[in-house]
Parts: C-alpha cells; structure tokens; sequence
C-alpha cells in the first residue's frame, strides 16, 4: 500500500503500490476487507490517479462505449515474456500451469530467471500514470505494423516491471483480473473515500458506464459533483437485464398478478443514440454498429423527429416471407465491413422499438414502464413497437405466448408496469419467458477433435460466472451444435484467443458466449463448480453478448434444484 506521506499528491505514485493493493484484494474473500483497502488506497492518491487506477484495478483499462482497446494478443504476451526471461517453452507450460493464470506466469518466471535483480537497476521505477500512458499508446496503435509496435510497446514496459508488477500488466493487457475486486465492491469502496452516497454512485455508474469517471467525479468535488449526472447522446448506457421465468403463469405471480407481455424477438438489441440528424447505433456490447445498418439509420431519420433521444429496440433479419429469419443470418451483417449495400439487400432488417430513456434533456428511467411506452409511442413514427399485451389472465397470456411462438419469434418479454429502468442490473422487474430454458455460457477451453473434425477445436468447455468471486467455473462440455462452417470459424477465433496448450487441449481467454440448451443439470466432482450439463448442445453463438452477460453459477444451482420441484410433481 502507499505509505503514509508517499508521492500521491504529486501524481507519482509508484504502480507497485497498485500491484500490491491488487495482491492484497486476491489474498482475502472478505468483501469489507477488499472495500476499506480499496478506499484507503483511492484517498492517497492525486486526482489526476483514479480514474487511471480505478479502470486498473477492476481490469477494464477503457470503458467499453469508448472505442479503445488494447488489443494485445495472447500470443504476444507470451513471446514478450519469453524474451524477457528466456525461458524455454517446458519452463513456461510448467510456470503456467501452477495457478492458469498468464499473469501468475510472468511473476513465477521474472522471479525464478532473476528479471528482479535487472528491474531495480533501473534509475525511475514506473509510476501509474506511466503505466496507464502506455497502455493508452498501446491502444492507440493502429493500421501498418501495428502488431510489432503494441509488441514493442509491451516489451518496454515488461522490461521496467517488478515480477509483482508484471502479473498486475499483463492482466490488465489480457483484461482478466480474477482477483475478486467486483464492480459492485468498487461502487462501495468509491462511496467510502468519497463521502457520496453508495446508490449515488450507483446511478452514476449506470449513467455513465465508466467507474472510474465517477470516482473521479465524486474524489473531487464530493457528493454535489454526481447531483445532476445525466446520459449524453453517442455516450451508450448499459441495458437493462432480465431474469429467466418457466412460464408465464410465474411472470404474473412475479408481478403481482399484472404485467407486461411483449414478444421476445430473435434478433440483436440495439440502443439507438440521436442528436439533431445524426444518428449512431450501438450493439447490447455498447460497440458501434451504425455502419452496419444503414437501413436501420435510415427508418431512424425518416422516423423519429426530437433533438436528443436514446431510444432501445431489436432488430430481426426477415426473410421473403417477413417472417424472422435466425439470429445467426442477422449477424452476418455485423460481421461484414465491406459490401454492406449487398448485405442490406441479401439480409433485410426490421427495426421493432420497446423502451426510450431520454429524450430532449430529460432522463426517463425513474418513469413507470408504462408511461416510457406510452412517450415512445410519441415519437416513434412510423416504426413499429414490439407487440404487447397487458393482461392478468393466465390463459389469455399463454394464449399470447403460443401466439409469438407460431410467428417464428423466442418466447415472451414480461416487464412489470409500473418498473423504473435500471442501467446494467438484473433483476425481476423484467422476465423472459422461453419453452426451452438455456444459458448463456463462455469457452474457457477445447479439445481438438478425432475423425472428420480432426482440424478443428470442437469439444468447448464451458464456464458460468461465480457472483461473488467474479471466478469463471466449468460446468459441461459439449461438440455438439455447430455446423461445419461455424466449428471451423471458431477454431480459427479460439486460436487468436489461445494462451497454452497442452496434449490436445487449448485453452483460451473467455470471450466467446454461447447459448447452450441440455437435458438437465446434475452434480459431479469432475469439475471445480461441482455440476455438469447432461446432453448439453449450443443453440447458437452469441455475437452480441460477452463475458459479463453469461450466467452465473446462482442461475444454474437454480436450475438444478427446480428440476426436482418438476419431478415431484408429476409424481
């Protein structure tokens, strides 16, 4: 930790301070622990340090609505460090291999090669600033040889590293902290050396979609600096999320007795962002997809007539027969960069609105669900909202289930009336109701294939997120699902994604989400989670979502002991 008349103040504050802290969040479970040491930490710093540090810690060295990325391949971290220490691949595979960790590695490695004894020959140790410079100039490497120079920008700044130092960089590089320092301790920790208010910062986070922004704010002027915090235009807001229901008889027992029905579309989630005539559209990832659907952009225009709006809708590929073509076709516009006007006409798109959080300055998430319907409706035009039903009547809600079902869409959307809108949280306020329950789930590994799918990575592990470690566990493989074009596209991404391998397993950086339906879910020790997916299979792969929208282990311990409730039932 800083010491007491350290160098804070100056803005020079050494980065191993930063290591240390980090270190210190990975040693205890003990969420108070982790706040007091993230506050105390945060309140010996310049204010020019937070926001720098706060992105660091938490391993998210740019927001995601910013456009910056460090980009920095697996495969490039490890030819730095192997540089670095001249360590043998043997030495390395072995050094991986005590905790899996990448960032564990070039510590252990550093360590055992003497690298330390090098880094404090050097005159200036790095600061934080410095760190954080560098991995802006890291993201800001682009076009012709843009490899070589993020390849060199790593290595300058490796080779400056203490072995503690160098765990804490390339995790931030890799963007994998797994130390337990989640965003919501983070929310506490900032209201602690702040002195604002937690659901203050809360808000604000939600709004703003930059934690570390906020800290700043808050460090600086307190409290007051968070009162009017409001959503900019072109500055994306996290989406509201929704917890999955069996029927819909539990959607209106979940909301007592009343509710909401919209179709659950198989499309892409947009927030779509207007000022003036300009329009941009961003994807469920906050990532900007406004050159991908010109067509969208143009319905928008012709449309939709206020000065500022941030309005939410879905989009769906449709076919000759204007019914919903797979969630698959449409994403081959996102994927495509050149040709869209091909793509526009091969793949149409029809935009459905359901939800506005701003308009013409006034932010509108603390309005009834109702009354955000009924403004959308205001100023949509010509463009359709999702068809609804507000109903209390079970059967005429099953009826209009069957109904959204036989016209080629998911399930149903149940959203309770009188709900506000809240930015990034899951909760009951809105439930998705689907025949077939599913989970969304990340690759953390696989396993080359035998036969005919001998060249290709097509047994995946899959892992959920545990709430309150933040850890990805494993829960079931499958190779199962795919066709041959996509085991082949996602053999060439996993490669991209690969840190090690050993024997005929790969193991990779979880981006890769994918929805998975099985039979049913049963304990097992084979794996650390301590379930395994029976007959699991992915239904598709999840362009739109990453690693923060998969489900947790809560979900699927969830799913294990309702599947005896069933059970019981129909005995």
């Amino acid at each position: 930790m800083i010491p007491v008349g350290g160098t804070g103040n100056l803005g020079e504050t050494l980065y191993r301070y930063l290591a240390e802290l980090c270190e210190g969040i990975e040693s205890t479970t003990k969420r108070l622990v982790i706040v007091d040491l993230v506050a105390q930490f945060l309140k010996k710093l310049s204010i020019e340090e937070v926001a720098p540090s706060i992105r660091m810690i938490v391993g998210e060295a740019f927001p995601e609505w910013s456009g910056q990325t460090l980009d920095v391949s697996w495969r490039t971290i490890q030819k730095v460090i192997r540089s670095i220490t001249k360590a043998s691949d043997e030495e390395m595979l072995s050094a991986f291999s005590e905790k899996g960790d990448l960032g564990d590695m070039a510590k252990i490695l550093m360590l055992r090669k003497d690298v330390s004894k090098q880094a404090t020959l050097l005159p200036k140790p790095l600061t934080i600033l410095e760190v954080y410079r560098s991995f802006q100039s890291i993201s800001e490497a682009k076009g012709s040889g843009s490899k070589k120079k993020k390849e060199n920008l790593v290595l300058s700044l490796l080779s400056r590293s203490e072995p503690l130092e160098a765990k804490y960089i390339v995790k931030n590089l890799i963007g994998e902290m797994r130390h337990g320092a989640s965003s919501g301790l983070m929310e506490e920790a900032v209201a602690k050396a702040s002195g604002a208010p937690l659901e203050m910062i809360k808000r604000a986070y939600m709004l703003m979609g930059d934690l570390g922004e906020v800290a700043e704010k808050a460090m600086r002027g307190g409290p007051q600096a968070l009162d009017d915090v409001k959503p900019t235009p072109f500055h994306p807001i996290k989406p509201m999320l929704a917890q999955a229901v069996e029927s819909v008889a539990e959607a209106l027992r979940e909301h007592g007795g009343i509710t909401s029905l919209e179709y659950k579309l198989d499309g892409a989630r947009l927030q779509i962002h207007i000022r003036g005539g300009e329009v941009k559209i961003f994807s469920r990832r906050l990532t900007e997809v406004t050159t991908s659907l010109p067509d969208v952009v143009e319905q928008v225009r012709n449309n939709i007539q206020p000065g500022e709006a941030i309005i939410e809708g879905e989009a769906v590929a449709v076919g000759k027969d204007a019914r919903p073509l797979t969630f698959q076709n449409l994403m081959k516009r996102f994927r495509r960069v050149k040709g869209i006007e091909e793509m526009v006409r091969e793949i149409p798109v029809k935009l459905y609105l359901f939800d506005i959080i701003y308009l013409d300055g006034k932010l509108l998430i603390d309005l009834p669900y109702s009354e955000r319907r009924k403004a959308l409706s205001q100023v949509a035009g010509e463009i359709e909202l999702v068809p609804q039903l507000i109903t209390c009547d079970v059967d005429k809600a099953q009826e209009f289930f069957e109904e959204a079902k036989n016209k080629g869409h998911e399930g149903l959307m149940a959203k309770k009336i009188e709900s506000t809108y809240t930015p990034g949280r899951r909760g009951k306020k809105w439930l998705k109701i689907k025949e077939t329950e599913a989970l969304d789930l990340v690759i953390v590994g696989a396993d080359w294939g035998y036969g005919r799918r001998v060249n290709w990575l097509s047994d995946y592990y899959l892992a959920a997120r545990n709430e309150e470690t933040g850890e990805l566990q494993i829960i079931g493989k499958t190779f199962k699902g795919l066709t041959d074009e996509e085991f082949e596209e996602i053999t060439e991404k996993l490669l991209k994604l690969k840190t090690i391998e050993y024997g005929r397993t790969v193991r990779v950086k979880p981006e890769i989400v994918v929805e998975t339906i099985f039979e049913e879910i049963q304990k097992s020790p084979k794996y650390e989670s301590g379930y395994a997916l029976r007959f699991a299979r992915i239904k598709r792969i999840r362009e739109d979502k990453n690693v923060e929208d998969i489900d947790t282990m809560e979900k699927v311990k969830r799913l294990y002991e309702n599947q005896f409730k069933a059970k019981s039932k129909t005995l």
